[in-house]
Formats: structure tokens, C-alpha cells, sequence
């Protein structure tokens, strides 16, 4: 007997690594969520999967990959370390899974085209995490831009007080994430750029990248504290080697211009989010805070200014983690669309090419200053 289409049942959902984003992020919500049943956990680590058990009883546990049926699997959410992403999802896009990838989908141009491949031979589609869009204040924020001519300058910071993730560990080592807080924070807030920039390929990207902070244990994340404890014992035998800063400058080949600031840590005092948009005929300011640091702004806060004058946009306060909520459903939507297939590629070439280029932009920087030997 054939298994009814999509939209008639639940989404059978295998979720591929279960270290923090599955535990914390994907498999509470998928358990919840109606449109969707969790058939599969996968990791080959035997301590990550005996936690699902205790806290997910019943989910049936893969220790590997190439264990997922496609015939039983009508989504995969993969949320392995970055070293992973391509390998992973490649894998099951090949056996004709679709895939709902974390960011960052890829850590360089011939991953993305390597992806760009597997979706096409294997006939299933690419989905790639964007969270941020899916917030209320994003949303309003883009909405106005209606309001503000064409859109000349747009501002993107995300800085966090203290949140380098997993000292020591995966994330702060470049063989194993592709880079630091450009790759890790900054892949959200080029999403966000997507919208606003259109099609137009980056004429101009400079940059640079910093390290002042990702050595001090007093920057570390402390929302995930328990993941960060089983990470302790390793964290001062592997020096980072990824920045905890980077700061760029693009320009479109159509004249829009965009600076970027992705920070894990930093001399704030609080995690703030900024987003700007300047237009011919008015500008739009966002603050408010990503992610699920607890060192937060209160309430975000949106503005609008035009002709001198400056209001306020009410923002409505939703519970923290409310975008993963939407993504959720929009996925089955994104699932069943027939003119989906190719279309998170292109963003991700885009992304994954200037993010390439600022880190390209900051090693000739350096070369440059330091002093030649006689």
C-alpha cells in the first residue's frame, strides 16, 4: 500500500544530529507540532541519543545516516556540526529526502554547488533555515519598507555581549565550522539582506575580522551551559582559530549599499540586534535581540523617520523562539510548492559567495600590514 500524499498526514520528519539545536530547538516543536511525526532521530554518538530517549520516549534512534529510509522519510532536518552540512545533506538528497538545513547550509562555493547537484540527480528538494525572517519585528520592519522609496543603504549589527559558542570545541575551530561569528551570526543577517537588496549580484565587498575576545572564559555563552560543561575539559588544549568579529562593507552592482557587524562578544552590555534601512524618501531602524540569549533588549523597538520626523511602530512581544514556530509552518507549504526546487541555491550561493569574499577582504588586510623583512 502506498503512503498518503503529503498534506493528507503528518510529515515524516528524521532529525540528523542531536546535540543542542535538535534538543532544544527542533525536536520539542516537531513533537508538538500537528503537521509533523518524528520517525527518525539520528547521531552515532550513543550519549546523544540516549538523552532523545529520556526526553523523547518512543522516537525510534538511527546511529547513522545512511540508516534513513526514504520511504519512510518525507523530511529530513539536519542539524549537524557545519563540517557536516554538505556531506549529511548531500547524502539524502541523492536517496530522494528533502532536506531542511541549518545554516550555515554550506561553508564554501563548492559545497553549495555540490548541493546544487545532489537536489537535482536525486529529484528532492533543499530547504535552508532562516529564522530570522520568520520574526514578527522582521516582518513589520520589511513591511515598511514600502514606505521609504527606493532602498539605498541598508544597516545590519548583531552583537552580543558575551555568546562565544563552545570554546574550545567545533565552533571555534575552522577546519571544523568555516569560520566565526561572520559565518555563525552573520549568515542570519545576510538572510535578512535577501529581501531587501533584490537580485543584483555584490560589485564591491571589503572587510575585516578580529579576535579580541574568544580567548576570555568570561565571554563564553551562557545560555547553553550545560553543552559548554561537557565541552570544558578539551576547551584549553584546542586554541580557537575563528574570529569573534567581523565588520563589511558590499555594494550591489545596481548601487545598494550594505555594512554588516556580527560579534559573538564585545563591550556591550546587552545582546542588541540592529537592522536599518535607509531609502530615498525615509529610513526604518529594528533594535531588538536574535537568538535565545537571555541578555536581551526588552522589547524590540521599530521607527520610522521621514521628512524630519521620527514615530514609533508598536511591535508585538512574542515568547522567544516564536520564528522556529512559523518555519514550522511554512515548511510543509515550501514542501509542496511546484516552483520550490533551485530556489534556496540561488540565495546560498549568493550568501556563501560574499561571506567568502569578506573573509578574502580581511587575509589580504593583514598580508598588507604586516612589514615585509629585509
Amino acid at each position: 500500500m502506498s503512503a498518503a500524499p503529503l498534506g493528507a498526514r503528518p510529515i515524516r520528519t528524521a532529525v540528523v544530529g542531536l546535540g543542542w539545536a535538535a534538543r532544544s530547538i527542533w525536536l520539542p516543536r516537531l513533537s508538538r507540532h500537528p503537521a509533523f511525526t518524528v520517525n527518525a532521530a539520528v547521531d552515532p554518538d550513543p550519549a546523544s541519543r540516549a538523552a532523545v530517549a529520556a526526553d523523547h520516549a518512543g522516537t525510534p534512534l538511527l546511529a547513522a545516516v545512511h540508516d534513513v529510509d526514504p520511504a519512510q522519510a518525507d523530511l529530513a532536518v539536519v542539524a549537524v556540526p557545519n563540517h557536516l552540512h554538505c556531506e549529511i545533506a548531500s547524502s539524502l538528497l541523492l536517496k530522494g529526502v528533502p532536506v531542511f538545513l541549518e545554516k550555515p547550509v554550506c561553508l564554501t562555493s563548492a559545497e553549495a554547488e555540490q548541493l546544487a547537484e545532489a537536489e537535482r540527480v536525486g529529484g528532492a528538494r533543499l530547504l535552508a533555515g532562516s529564522a530570522a525572517r520568520h520574526r514578527a519585528d522582521i516582518g513589520m520592519l520589511l513591511a515598511s519598507v514600502a514606505e521609504l522609496g527606493d532602498v539605498r543603504h541598508v544597516e545590519l549589527s548583531w552583537v552580543r555581549a558575551r555568546g562565544v559558542p563552545d570554546a574550545g570545541g567545533w565552533f571555534t575551530r575552522r577546519r571544523l565550522s568555516g569560520g566565526g561569528a561572520l559565518l555563525d551570526l552573520g549568515w542570519h543577517l545576510f538572510d535578512i539582506a535577501a529581501p531587501l537588496l533584490g537580485s543584483a549580484d555584490f560589485a564591491q565587498v571589503t572587510g575585516a575580522v578580529s579576535g579580541d575576545f574568544i580567548a576570555q572564559a568570561g565571554a563564553r555563552v551562557s545560555w547553553r551551559a550545560e553543552e559548554e560543561a561537557g565541552q570544558s575539559g578539551r576547551a584549553a588544549s584546542v586554541p580557537p582559530d575563528v574570529e569573534d568579529t567581523a565588520r563589511a562593507f558590499l555594494v550591489t552592482e545596481d548601487g545598494i549599499s550594505l555594512s554588516l557587524h556580527a560579534s559573538w562578544a564585545s563591550h556591550e552590555e546587552l545582546d542588541v540586534t540592529r537592522v536599518r534601512v535607509d531609502g530615498s524618501a525615509g529610513s526604518a531602524t529594528l533594535r531588538c535581540t536574535f537568538g535565545f540569549s537571555p541578555n536581551r533588549l526588552a522589547r524590540p523597538e521599530l521607527t520610522l523617520t521621514r521628512d524630519g520626523g521620527t514615530r514609533t511602530v508598536p511591535v508585538p512581544e512574542e515568547p522567544i523562539g516564536t520564528e522556529y514556530d512559523r518555519q514550522l509552518d511554512e515548511l510543509s507549504t515550501r514542501l509542496r510548492d511546484p516552483s520550490g526546487p533551485g530556489r534556496a541555491i540561488e540565495e546560498v550561493r549568493r550568501t556563501i559567495g560574499a561571506i567568502e569574499r569578506v573573509y578574502a577582504s580581511a587575509r589580504a588586510a593583514r598580508k598588507t600590514s604586516q612589514p615585509t623583512r629585509a
